[in-house]
């Protein structure tokens, strides 16, 4: 999150770590622009700051010719800040993923494509293996309908793009509890395929996290990550860790 307080604190520590690979998290819903606010006046609020009514952003986003010339505009200034930290790109994905919106997408493929972007996430996450995991109530409803409609819009966005994706992503029904016994069940249930699994982790609620995330278990969700036994899990299925720069040399 290129536009963030500590993302230069953020770039130190992955330069520090040269098999860590990162990606530009594009973010245009509830946080902070790179672009100076008065050259993106209808993507910011009175504080400058992005809103967080994504249904409203969505309508603007779709409707409104200047709005999409902020966006890409915004979009642009990300692409380039990231540039800027010296860092490879390894993937690019969005702030509640936004570029579920087929003007974000279509911008982020146009703009990233200049600065290298090969691979982005598709946050399609199957039922089945969560059910298996944990049993729940599935939500269903139109808004599940309307979600999935536009994730196989976007797979299919990405696919004449020639954009290398997952085929599957977990993170979204326990978002903000991605604890390791919830790995634990849901690691013999994975599905065929490439999965990227994602999480929220720090060592403790912060509050700039409470501002946003205040129920998310941060520190759970680290302890998950850092976990032998999940590690000792992935191996005994035989489940192997890659990234979307292996992906893409690996594509045909």
């Amino acid at each position: 999150m290129v536009g963030e307080p500590d993302a230069a604190d953020a770039v130190a520590r992955a330069s520090r770590l040269p098999k860590l690979k990162v990606g530009l998290h594009v973010v245009l819903i509830e946080g902070t622009p790179v672009s100076p606010p008065d050259e993106i006046p209808d993507l910011v609020d009175s504080r400058g700051r992005f809103p967080s009514d994504m249904v409203r952003c969505g309508f603007k986003f779709f409707f409104r010719p200047a709005v999409r010339r902020q966006l890409a505009r915004e979009i642009r200034a990300q692409f380039e800040a990231f540039a800027r930290t010296g860092l490879a790109l390894d993937h690019a994905n969005t702030h509640k993923h936004i570029h579920l919106h087929p003007t974000v997408a279509a911008l982020i493929i146009r703009i990233g494509r200049e600065f290298g972007l090969k691979a982005m996430r598709l946050p399609l996450e199957p039922a089945a293996p969560i059910a298996a995991a944990e049993a729940r109530t599935a939500s269903g409803g139109l808004g599940d309908m309307a979600l999935r409609w536009w994730t196989r819009t976007l797979r299919r966005r990405l696919a004449r793009a020639g954009m290398i994706v997952n085929d599957q992503v977990f993170g979204l029904a326990w978002s903000g509890a991605m604890t390791e016994e919830r790995l634990l069940r849901l690691i013999p249930h994975l599905p065929e395929g490439v999965s990227e699994i994602y999480f929220h982790p720090a060592r403790e609620l912060t509050p700039r996290l409470a501002l946003t995330m205040p129920r998310y278990r941060h520190a759970e969700e680290l302890l998950a990550l850092l976990s032998p036994r999940v590690g000792a899990a992935f191996a005994a299925e035989g489940i192997e860790r890659t990234d979307f720069t292996a992906l893409v040399e690996a594509a045909p």
